[in-house]
């Protein structure tokens, strides 16, 4: 039987539709989303209520503490594991990879720390565009498809060549096939417009409700050091306010312009995979059409 997925980028209300559906369908909810897995996390990554998971359970949620580097594979080993103990599970959320990493035969590379560090220290000293140059000799297929300036993966590709001495690239084989047996996707597609308002007015609804003092109690356990949520959209925006070099109101913009980029990614990352059904939504967002996905993901 194939499992059940609702998916769609960020701000587009498929957490709030997946509530109201997986009762009906009978079915818990399983996150496939990269930040829920970190506790302490809450009100910046719209994480579901304790009200909200009593109602209906929740899983891979608050995994992992955000000084932790959560991987993909450790996220791959807890999903399978968790799919295969539910009666009826619903994967929800807006990470692509995560879910592809759930349903389809995909094989992550290895890590180790130590390279990684050693990767890192150069990149302080000689800056990513010497460790890019050295990626486009080594492996130029994954050179193509990482930004310069994306320090983390330009480290990742490295890495993973020094340690299984194949190119980064090698790896990624398995992602050209989608095997429409494995699942049943409905995803949600906002009118861009509306979209857009949504995710301002999503910020400032979760500056009100207390996102700031969140960031700053992350703050003072250590957060700058914490390379993977350290990172994340709207929380690094707001430890730069927290120490003086960005205003709230520049804070804030920051943080609706990077959420805006990562819907658009999202979206990207969704529209490659042919087993999602979309279903467009307005304003309303994907309770618009709640009713509709339920009937599609109930069909079977």
């Amino acid at each position: 039987m194939a499992m059940l997925a609702l998916v769609g980028p960020t701000a587009s209300g498929k957490s709030e539709a997946a509530l109201a559906i997986a009762p009906r369908l009978g079915a818990e909810i399983v996150s496939v989303d990269s930040m829920l897995v970190y506790r302490g996390m809450d009100v910046g990554t719209a994480k579901p209520t304790a009200e909200q998971r009593a109602a209906v359970p929740h899983h891979l949620v608050d995994l992992a503490e955000p000084s932790e580097r959560f991987t993909v594979a450790r996220y791959q080993d807890l999903a399978r594991s968790t799919v295969r103990s539910v009666a009826c599970p619903l994967l929800v959320g807006g990470s692509g990879l995560y879910l592809r990493a759930v349903v389809d035969d995909l094989a992550f590379p290895p890590e180790d720390p130590v390279v990684r560090a050693s990767l890192e220290a150069e990149a302080d000293d000689l800056g990513a565009d010497a460790l890019y140059r050295r990626l486009a000799d080594m492996d130029p297929v994954a050179a193509a498809r990482i930004e310069p300036g994306n320090v983390r993966r330009i480290i990742r590709a490295l890495e993973v060549t020094a340690i299984s001495g194949a190119p980064f690239s090698s790896f990624a084989s398995a992602w050209d096939r989608y095997d429409a047996d494995r699942v049943r996707a409905a995803g949600v597609r906002v009118d861009r417009e509306a979209h857009t308002m949504r995710i301002g007015e999503r910020v400032f609804a979760m500056l009100r409700n207390g996102w700031l003092e969140e960031v700053r109690g992350l703050m003072d356990r250590g957060f700058g050091a914490w390379l993977t949520a350290s990172q994340a959209i709207g929380y690094a925006e707001l430890a730069e306010h927290l120490e003086g070099r960005l205003s709230l109101d520049e804070a804030a913009e920051r943080t609706v312009k990077r959420t805006r980029e990562l819907a658009r990614r999202q979206m990207a990352w969704f529209l490659r995979d042919p087993r999602i059904r979309w279903f467009d939504a307005g304003a309303g967002g994907a309770s618009e059409v709640a009713d509709e996905i339920r009937a599609y993901l109930g069909s079977e």
